[in-house]
């Protein structure tokens, strides 16, 4: 059998508080999130996890995905900030992901999924922000979508309207979204908005650990 210290890697950040509740071992807890996290379907990290000798359902690693509710890290205080929003297909319904990026590192700021794309939505989506980062001094960039023009304006944050050029950070964090799930469409099937939105905050903190 492989060694899980020599596959796991650097995992130490993912903070497994419902260990005792489970019985698996921790490193192969750890290395199941971070493969369907990195791209692999859950079908796949099964089998890998099965040539290691744990032998789980699909359905068990994605509950250590969402009892493990990763989420990107706060304090990040960035000279730029993209945000952006797009339609996530959620069974038969559109809900939409906001995202939040540093287009100088790439990272994932803060990202949340909503029924509707709204002034007063997008106002509740840069209020966490602001909860989360000091973003205030930043410059935001945005696309001519009214509603985000509003809510900075409400907020007294300074944006610029941008079309190509580091708003495209965003876009890039959106297009490996939608390749994910269109690619593993069990990721969405069959469950509520709370749980999509921990799968979509889990893969922003995935994401800022790969990049």
């Amino acid at each position: 059998m492989l060694s899980f210290d020599r596959l796991s890697g650097d995992s130490g950040c993912i903070e497994l508080d419902f260990l005792e509740r489970e019985a698996t071992p921790e490193p192969a807890m750890k290395l199941g999130i971070r493969l369907h996290l990195a791209g692999l379907s859950l079908s796949d990290t099964v089998s890998i996890l099965e040539r290691l000798g744990v032998d789980r359902h699909r359905t068990t690693v994605h509950r250590w995905v969402q009892k493990a509710d990763l989420q990107p890290t706060d304090g990040a205080d960035p000279n730029h900030v993209a945000v952006d929003e797009t339609v996530i297909q959620l069974n038969s319904e559109q809900y939409w992901l906001y995202a939040a990026v540093d287009p100088d590192t790439n990272r994932l700021l803060h990202v949340r999924l909503y029924p509707t794309r709204t002034n007063a939505v997008s106002s509740m989506f840069l209020s966490e922000l602001r909860e989360k980062h000091q973003v205030d001094d930043a410059i935001f960039l945005v696309d001519g979508a009214p509603w985000l023009h509003a809510a900075c304006h409400r907020h007294g944050l300074r944006f610029q309207h941008v079309t190509h050029g580091n708003r495209n950070a965003v876009e890039r964090v959106f297009r490996e979204v939608k390749r994910r799930t269109n690619q593993f469409s069990n990721t969405f099937s069959h469950v509520e908005p709370s749980t999509a939105e921990n799968w979509l905050q889990a893969f922003a903190f995935a994401w800022n650990q790969l990049i």
